[in-house]
């Protein structure tokens, strides 16, 4: 196999990993009544099937970063996916809920292996062809909202024709073909000299677990409950006591200064606002095509197909010509900006709408400011760090993305409850509550492009080179 040839299947494999990422977030939703049944989950820990993934995932995506780093992105990619394959299979073989909870736990520890070293080795095979990093990163993006979708069609076929157990074993066989076939695709790489901070590592885990476990759990218990105030304490505590171990050591997990790199924080800012007004919109498209206009789970995932391809055909032609042509600051600010009108507009939904004239053009609308802001910001993030710390900004920028859904999500979700959408069965209500989510989602878009537009340099600086290290050391 050529060499050029080679390097977009190794490609073909990088998006891959994000669309068993992502997809792995939404396979479940179909299934969870049925699991409900089985397991014996309690409505109020029914939805920690979900939640259980997502905490494990964003808590340890530093860390994955770090790990790619020193041991090498082609080891990790392989461990994520072995990671992955055990937690899939326990999940499906789960007869409690405490296994099936811990098995989704260990499904999002091999994904915070899986997607730091996954962009990692993407600018190993492409970020010495910047034309060709651009068509990659578009590629790669394009990877996320297809598995969201792929997720909702294969949760109600499987579930409907196999049992809630296959939505896991699915995994398997791609997880096993994954596995083969890196040796062959991927960059080796290699170790690089350091060390690994566990001082470090546990407390920013703990710090963003517990961050992510707050926002998740505060909907449903409260903001102002005890329960939620001691998380967001513990989380402030542990952060704080990470900060002033990387300020101490000489080779740290996260050396603080990379975020004094020309673009790299606000480009990961970018990102953090995009996931915070992008997931509460899917969020709650999902919800008013289900709720209000009566669809059920299928037709409403083939309902938000058009939006699907759009970002699809979005991040892989259109976006790469606009950075092309007028650099990523722009692109960025135009997208968070053409994002902040599609959801000005879905705000406009009524109690009797309906598909063609509520839903289709704003998403529409939406999806093609999706797709314009998420890969120069996404790049940006990237390219902007040392050649020796892909792994880390790679763990940086996919934190920031997690964390900002997760701080969106819950953020709209007491938005949407204020406004009407606790009230079960009363469609009216439901509609303002759904409204009044797309608008503050608006709003989280509009400031984001502000603040692209005071934050962006117009050059995102290259890759740069830091200095040699000692050997591998756990400390």
């Amino acid at each position: 196999m050529a060499h050029g040839s080679k390097r977009w299947w190794g490609l073909g494999l990088i998006a891959l990993a994000q669309f068993m990422v992502i997809m792995d977030t939404s396979i479940i939703g179909v299934a969870l009544p049925r699991m409900q049944d089985d397991l014996g989950f309690s409505p109020e820990n029914l939805s920690w099937v979900f939640n259980a993934y997502v905490v494990a995932f964003g808590g340890l995506l530093l860390l994955g970063g770090r790990l790619s780093d020193l041991f090498g992105a082609r080891r990790m990619f392989t461990a994520g996916w072995l990671i992955l394959l055990l937690g899939s299979a326990a999940a499906g073989l789960a007869d409690s809920v405490a296994v099936e909870l811990a098995a989704r736990a260990t499904q999002g520890v091999g994904a915070a292996l899986i997607a730091p070293s996954a962009l990692t080795m993407l600018m190993m095979l492409f970020g010495a062809q910047p034309r060709e990093l651009t068509k990659a990163l578009a590629l790669y993006g394009a990877a996320a909202p297809a598995g969201g979708t792929a997720g909702v069609f294969l949760g109600g076929v499987i579930t409907e024709y196999l049992s809630w157990q296959w939505v896991f074993y699915i995994n398997i066989p791609i997880a096993l073909i994954a596995v083969l076939a890196t040796p062959a695709l991927m960059p080796a790489g290699g170790a690089r000299r350091g060390s690994l901070d566990i001082a470090g590592a546990l407390t920013v885990t703990a710090g963003l677990g517990a961050t992510v476990y707050a926002i998740v759990r505060a909907p449903e218990v409260g903001w102002t409950s005890g329960q939620t105030w001691l998380a967001l304490a513990g989380a402030v505590a542990a952060l704080v006591a990470f900060v002033a171990i990387q300020a101490a050591r000489r080779q740290p997990l996260m050396r603080l200064s990379i975020f004094r790199v020309p673009n790299l924080a606000a480009a990961n800012v970018a990102q953090l606002l995009l996931g915070a007004a992008w997931i509460p919109m899917w969020f709650y498209l999902n919800l008013y095509l289900q709720q209000v206009l009566g669809y059920s789970a299928f037709p409403s995932g083939a309902a938000l197909l058009p939006m699907t391809v759009l970002i699809m055909v979005g991040m892989v032609v259109v976006a790469p010509r606009a950075i092309n042509r007028f650099g990523p600051k722009p692109t960025v600010i135009a997208g968070l900006a053409v994002l902040a009108i599609g959801l000005g507009w879905l705000a406009l939904v009524r109690a009797d709408g309906s598909y063609a004239v509520d839903v289709l053009p704003a998403s529409l609308v939406a999806a093609l400011g999706m797709s314009l802001a998420f890969i120069p910001s996404l790049g940006t993030a990237i390219s902007s760090a040392p050649l020796q710390e892909g792994g880390l900004a790679s763990g940086i920028v996919n934190t920031s993305y997690q964390v900002g859904s997760a701080l969106g999500l819950a953020a709209m979700t007491a938005v949407a409850a204020s406004y009407g959408a606790d009230r079960v069965g009363d469609v009216s209500a439901l509609t303002d509550g759904y409204s009044a989510a797309f608008a503050g989602a608006g709003v989280i878009a509009l400031v984001g492009a502000v603040v692209a537009a005071v934050t962006l340099r117009t050059r995102a600086a290259g890759p740069q080179p830091v200095a040699e290290t000692e050997t591998v050391q756990v400390r």
